[in-house]
């Protein structure tokens, strides 16, 4: 079940306020304080709503109000205030003594967005509006093999080129040169070349170690 209305607004005065109706007001709330607003207007004898009466008091009666214009050491304070808090006008207010959040607000609509646009300043961002986006720089992590420590550099730093080179020229005990296959470690190969040069045994370099199932990668060059 929702909260009931803090007054039956058949039975209640809209419109402006009548400079009655803010004496009442003004007298009951030095006489005993603000109290409940839900009960204030019948306890002062007025045909208002509590909330009425509370924005009203708060808006333009309280005493403590300041009056005019506002001056530029206060514009600065809401500029700065709000890069900070944004939109949130009740806690502005709180650190301007004498003004009210609405009242903030409507003048910050109405000048100091305005002010900041004339400025070059985006009132949102609190930035200048001609300020180059950041540019983003991507990074690779990686992880050496040993310590295992995370390393970041720039994408645009980052030049590898992989390259595999081939086997340097393998000769046999008597000097004779091992074929392409000899070198690859294929044995009794019906393309093998150099078996003449070798007396008719082939030699069987393992120049991968395909014989051991294990590859070596140190013929990788790395730039």
């Amino acid at each position: 079940m929702g909260r009931s209305p803090c007054c039956e607004k058949a039975h209640t005065n809209k419109g402006a306020w009548t400079k009655e109706e803010d004496d009442r007001l003004i007298a009951y709330i030095r006489a005993h304080g603000e109290g409940c607003w839900r009960s204030l207007p019948k306890a002062a004898g007025l045909l208002r709503c509590g909330k009425s009466c509370r924005l009203r008091w708060i808006n333009y009666l309280r005493p403590d109000l300041k009056r005019g214009n506002f001056t530029d050491e206060e514009d600065e304070l809401i500029i700065k205030l709000h890069s900070l808090l944004g939109n949130k006008w009740s806690l502005i207010a709180g650190r301007l003594p004498g003004r009210t959040d609405n009242e903030i607000k409507n003048y910050w609509n109405t000048h100091i967005r305005r002010k900041l646009l004339n400025r070059g300043i985006d009132p949102v961002t609190h930035r200048p509006m001609n300020e180059p986006a950041a540019m983003e720089v991507k990074t690779i992590s990686f992880a050496t093999a040993d310590a295992r420590e995370e390393h970041k550099v720039s994408a645009a730093d980052l030049n590898l080129e992989l390259r595999i080179s081939a086997p340097h020229e393998q000769k046999t005990e008597n000097n004779a040169s091992l074929c392409f296959s000899c070198r690859l470690g294929i044995q009794n190969s019906k393309d093998c070349s150099c078996s003449r040069g070798t007396g008719g045994i082939n030699i069987g370099y393992d120049f991968l170690e395909l014989k051991t199932g294990v590859l070596d990668f140190r013929s990788l060059e790395m730039k």
